[in-house]
């Protein structure tokens, strides 16, 4: 029987940066933006405050668009500013690349196993599914979800014992599988 876990984020990842203010890298967005309109030109930022200092940094989402060219729905998700859009823009590859920045997830997320009832079988079928693109090693969430060691899980791979179609070492941000037998 195959088992669904899923990477569930808790909350807004740190942004790394490094603040003017200072020299700390490491700023929390709170899901506010600020929107400046300059005659038909249009400036939006997602705000991040530094965890050190409080400093706010910008974050630039928009740059000199035309007015019309952004979709209403999106202006009114900046105007109201939705926790959901801040998420959605932080995982833009975009976004991220315009501003220099990197995300920290460390105590950003958790794994939903759907109970510990699977733990007991010989031969665990498991569907590891992220409910947003949150790099962590497999090797980790098979350690949390199976309550075992990280050494242990690294021996059963070794041993042939734990197999997937893809590396279990290497941070992974995409679904995947594996079976576990004991």
């Amino acid at each position: 029987m195959l088992n669904n876990w899923v990477v569930v984020p808790t909350c807004l990842p740190l942004v790394l940066r490094r603040c003017h203010a200072c020299a700390s890298e490491r700023f929390r967005a709170n899901g506010k933006f600020r929107v400046n309109a300059h005659h038909k030109l249009i400036d939006a930022w997602l705000l991040a405050l530094c965890t050190a200092c409080g400093e706010t940094a910008k974050l630039t989402v928009l740059e000199r668009i035309n007015v019309r060219s952004v979709r209403s729905e999106l202006l009114d998700r900046l105007h109201d500013n939705d926790p959901g859009l801040a998420a959605e823009l932080l995982q833009d590859p975009v976004v991220r690349r315009r501003n220099r920045i990197a995300l920290d997830w460390d105590n950003a997320w958790r794994l939903d196993t759907g109970g510990a009832d699977h733990l007991d079988r010989e031969v665990i079928d498991v569907s590891v599914r992220f409910a947003a693109r949150i790099p962590v090693r497999p090797v980790r969430l098979i350690a949390e979800g199976c309550g075992l060691a990280r050494a242990e899980v690294e021996r059963l791979i070794t041993e042939g014992r734990l197999v997937s179609a893809v590396r279990l070492n290497d941070r992974l941000a995409g679904d995947f599988t594996f079976m576990l037998k004991r």
